[in-house]
């Protein structure tokens, strides 16, 4: 080796060492990875190619001259994970606190834009103290350059934030606007104003994890999709989450050979729907039953809970699950429910993944704090990303499939391909008690027995309207079928589908009721 060859060695693996052995210490004793091993721990061995190492500010200012910066604060590159492409780009919390200037947006817009370019995923680890403010300007030009890419690349290829430390202010606008959001219990922080300037503005008192942790945006506000117990069980999850995708959205997810008899019947499943209607079941049972090995990749779990949305495989194919559960609020539509369920099917349209619904839905949730809230504006959310959706979409109606939510939850008229429902499915306006109430107010009221009279006319209704074979008759359905049934019918009907063609107008883009 030359002299030259020998000093780009030695230069390089300096580089390397981020902000020095004692800002990596720092690093660990908080319970965290620096910036390149976190890389290591996610792509296969030996993959990573890292761009931009020599990179380092040009700023001059309040001493910032005298500050060195390997790298500027942030690794990037590109490598595979189970053998598939994908760039990154990890914030070195070792150097300047990770904070973002000119030349460290610079590197990450140069990475998004090498992910649009081959069509591949990009991961962003986040552990950053926010913007350079010695950079002043440059620092908010960097985060706008990188919002704009984020915003061209969405729908294009998946985009997955990783929130690893601090991510304050400016910063949480990258994350919130990618596919999803990965946290760490303990040392992940989202907020745009932190603690201090809350208690000195608004007088309230809250820690850095109440405020911003993990738990309070996975289960709150619904801002992060995962949480994950250490880094490490992050990186599972990320790798687990791309196993579904593909790579960008001109591609289809990878089949999986399954090793389940796709023939096979379920009789566990005719016995999974209470006899009384008003007693809750998990639909977790259902979709466990469903799917390939039992296995369910669920996202937001601690978040509107009477809504279940996820990937399985069906025969090896990559679906998207979108479940009422009625074990939580009866299954009921809600504000939350409506926006977790409506940016999930958006997501899984762009990236060509059919979707699954699994119907137990009583109607959306009533009250005052429902209205005032927006319920109309927000329930319209799931209309319209279920009715711009070309994907193949099935839908099973287990029990009940009440009013506006039934024609909600992808039913026929919102552009359902294959409608099945179970021989105990109530499709209706409203529930039999209520719409007897309704329709023979009169009749009940001038009865010598008015509850005895209620009651027949209950019975009557519910013997005529309160079962699948009206709408099967309007062809509402495309069949009833036995619950032991679903699964294989499932996977008749997907694979039917799997050459579908949808045209839709000519335009810019819609209008969704945001």
């Amino acid at each position: 080796m030359t002299k030259k060859q020998k000093e780009l060695v030695e230069v390089k693996e300096k580089l390397r060492q981020g902000g020095g052995e004692r800002a990596i210490e720092r690093q660990h004793d908080r319970g965290k990875m620096t910036a390149r091993e976190r890389i290591d721990a996610l792509l296969d061995d030996k993959s990573f190619v890292e761009t931009g190492i020599f990179v380092k500010h040009r700023s001059t200012q309040f001493g910032m001259d005298q500050k060195n910066s390997p790298g500027d604060g942030v690794v990037t590159g590109y490598g595979t994970i189970d053998g598939r492409q994908v760039c990154v780009t990890a914030q070195d919390f070792t150097i300047i606190g990770g904070s973002l200037g000119e030349m460290h947006a610079d590197k990450i817009v140069k990475t998004q834009e090498l992910a649009l370019k081959i069509g591949c995923p990009i991961i962003s680890i986040n552990d950053s103290g926010g913007a350079r403010i010695q950079e002043g300007v440059d620092a908010l030009a960097g985060y706008g350059r990188i919002f704009y890419n984020n915003t061209k690349a969405s729908g294009v290829i998946p985009q997955i934030s990783v929130i690893m430390g601090p991510c304050a202010g400016g910063a949480v606008y990258s994350p919130a606007l990618t596919d999803f959001v990965f946290m760490v219990d303990n040392t992940s922080e989202m907020f745009i104003t932190g603690p201090e300037v809350i208690k000195t503005v608004t007088g309230e008192e809250v820690s850095a994890q109440e405020l911003g942790g993990s738990m309070t945006h996975n289960s709150i506000s619904g801002v992060a999709q995962f949480r994950a117990a250490n880094e490490d069980e992050c990186f599972t999850q990320i790798r687990q989450l791309l196993s579904y995708l593909p790579q960008n959205n001109m591609e289809k997810a990878e089949c999986c050979d399954s090793k389940s008899d796709p023939n096979a019947l379920q009789d566990s499943l005719n016995s999974l729907i209470p006899d009384d209607p008003r007693t809750p079941y998990d639909m977790k049972d259902l979709i466990y039953s469903l799917a390939d090995n039992g296995g369910f990749f669920e996202l937001q779990p601690y978040f509107a809970q009477n809504m279940l949305i996820g990937f399985l495989r069906l025969n090896g194919e990559s679906i998207g699950i979108i479940a009422n559960q009625p074990r939580v609020l009866a299954g009921c539509l809600d504000i939350n429910a409506s926006d977790k369920a409506a940016r999930f099917i958006r997501m899984c349209d762009a990236f060509n993944i059919p979707l699954l619904t699994l119907v137990d839905v009583p109607g959306f949730l009533p009250g005052t704090e429902q209205e005032y809230g927006g319920i109309i504006r927000h329930g319209a959310k799931i209309l319209y990303a279920y009715s711009e959706a070309t994907v193949p979409k099935v839908t099973v109606i287990t029990r009940k499939a009440y009013g506006g939510a039934y024609i909600g939850m992808c039913s026929k008229h919102l552009g359902a391909d294959i409608v099945l429902g179970w021989p105990n499915a109530e499709i209706a306006v409203m529930g039999a008690e209520g719409a007897a109430n309704i329709i023979f107010a009169k009749e009940i009221k001038a009865a010598d027995d008015p509850e005895a009279r209620r009651q027949e006319k209950i019975d009557e209704y519910s013997k005529s309207m309160m079962n699948p074979y009206v709408a099967a008759a309007r062809g509402y359905l495309d069949d009833v079928i036995l619950p032991e049934e679903t699964r294989q019918r499932l996977i008749s009907s997907f694979d039917t589908l799997r050459g579908k063609r949808s045209s839709v107008p000519a335009k810019k883009h819609g209008n969704i009721p945001l």
